[in-house]
């Protein structure tokens, strides 16, 4: 219990480190290389922080632990936008560029959608024995989708110069920056790491039970990055490196940690409700009605509260349903 609670402090304190010299490292190079803060925070960033996410759903479903893989990624896909939008709209109002209500959020959208298809019905692959089974035709689709959505970013990265981005603060050398980033993005996967883990073990000795686990501490302990280097990003200003990282992590989740890892290994998703997809999905659509009819591109502190607060009431709803 003891250990556990010390490697809990330990694993936020190197989650909250990592984000800020990812953060630093990723603005720095964006600027360097004639690169946006959105364009990173697409990229570079989103990869980063979705590292934990990766490698969860891939080892749990090389070990036959599909539900987890796929719950991990539902999970963390509602997480990003309810509570990580959510919080960090009520520390600062978050700007949406037209190029991220115009492309990715529809983008991630249609992500949401394809993976509901996919786990509620078996139309993508027609010999498999169950209606809940991401084979590999279905995953091989996802992970297309990642390469186009990975042209379209390099091709439109060098284009978009960072005209409204805040400066950074400081003139680092490029490899000093460059290690930041591999500095940060190491402390936010191993930092990860340690809070599941220990979480996990916190959470069974209380007597919590296993599915309820899956779906709501990995699923949160894997956002961790993803929620610090937000709230750090707005902080600092990089508002398009926040909602890009935000985005850009739940691309990646969907068509690449799904798609490379049922590629290798078609995943269950029994464990999986309608309920889950359905939130997952509403919670996308929320994120495109709140910016591109109520907040003139903007995420304020009121629409950020409510973000939050349906992401309280999915959370609840799983504690009383598992």
């Amino acid at each position: 219990m003891i250990l556990d609670l010390l490697f809990f402090v330990i694993g936020v304190i190197l989650i909250l480190g990592g984000a800020n010299y990812l953060t630093d490292g990723a603005a720095f190079i964006s600027y360097k290389l004639g690169l946006s803060s959105l364009a990173v925070g697409l990229t570079v960033v989103a990869f980063g922080t979705s590292m934990p996410e990766f490698v969860v759903s891939f080892t749990s479903a090389i070990k036959g632990n599909a539900d987890i893989a796929v719950g991990n990624v539902v999970g963390s896909n509602i997480f990003n936008i309810l509570a990580i939008l959510g919080i960090t709209a009520l520390i600062k109002p978050l700007v949406v560029s037209r190029t991220t209500l115009r492309n990715e959020i529809p983008l991630m959208l249609l992500g949401f959608v394809l993976l509901g298809i996919m786990s509620l019905d078996h139309i993508f692959d027609p010999e498999t024995s169950s209606i809940n089974v991401i084979s590999r035709t279905d995953s091989m689709a996802l992970f297309c989708f990642f390469l186009v959505f990975m042209s379209y970013i390099l091709t439109i990265a060098r284009k978009h110069q960072a005209e409204s981005d805040v400066p950074p603060t400081k003139n680092h050398p490029l490899w000093l920056a460059l290690l930041f980033i591999i500095g940060g993005l190491a402390a936010l996967i191993f930092g990860g790491n340690l809070f599941v883990d220990s979480v996990s073990n916190l959470a069974r000795s209380f007597g919590v039970s296993e599915a309820f686990i899956a779906l709501t501490l990995v699923a949160g302990g894997t956002s961790l990055p993803e929620l610090a280097t937000s709230i750090v990003a707005a902080r600092k200003g990089h508002v398009d490196m926040a909602i890009g990282n935000v985005v850009g992590s739940c691309l990646f989740n969907v068509f690449f940690v799904l798609g490379l890892t049922g590629i290798i290994r078609p995943i269950s998703a029994q464990g999986i409700t309608i309920i889950d997809l359905s939130t997952m999905i509403f919670s996308g659509f929320l994120l495109y009605i709140f910016t591109a009819f109520f907040g003139m591109r903007t995420i304020k502190r009121i629409e950020g509260a409510l973000l939050f607060m349906f992401f309280i009431g999915y959370f609840i709803y799983l504690g009383i349903n598992i």
